[in-house]
């Protein structure tokens, strides 16, 4: 008797599933912080590619930072978050121009910039993580 199929559990995506769990139950810093690690994660696959030359791979990668950081910057609450709100959309797009710049100036060091900007971001939302 044949429980499971090989190629279905040979091809399942159990990251994925991880995530999709752990986005379901997420509360709203949490998720915030989902979107750092694979932003984070992103941007050293991105200097990476830039490294070894691997162009179309680097593009892909500065593409989805730049979707990572156009949701956090449209997930800001302006109302409540006030001046913290409003400088982080700032420093969220400084870093999305950082990126811009990378990617056609094949730069790591703009990519570096942005990674330790987002670093310090990313540590004041673990602070506030419970």
């Amino acid at each position: 008797m044949i429980m499971y199929d090989n190629d279905i559990a040979e091809n399942f995506d159990y990251q994925a599933a991880d995530l999709e769990r752990q986005v379901a139950t997420a509360t709203p810093q949490q998720l915030v912080l989902i979107m750092f690690n694979g932003l984070m994660d992103e941007l050293v696959r991105a200097k990476s590619h830039i490294q070894a030359k691997r162009y179309a791979q680097k593009a892909r990668s500065i593409n989805r930072c730049i979707d990572i950081l156009n949701a956090l910057s449209s997930a800001l609450n302006y109302e409540q978050g006030g001046e913290l709100a409003r400088t982080l959309a700032s420093l969220y797009d400084y870093c999305v121009r950082c990126l811009y710049e990378a990617s056609h100036q094949l730069s790591v060091e703009k990519v570096s910039e942005a990674e330790k900007l987002l670093s310090e971001i990313e540590a004041g939302w673990r602070e506030m993580a419970p």
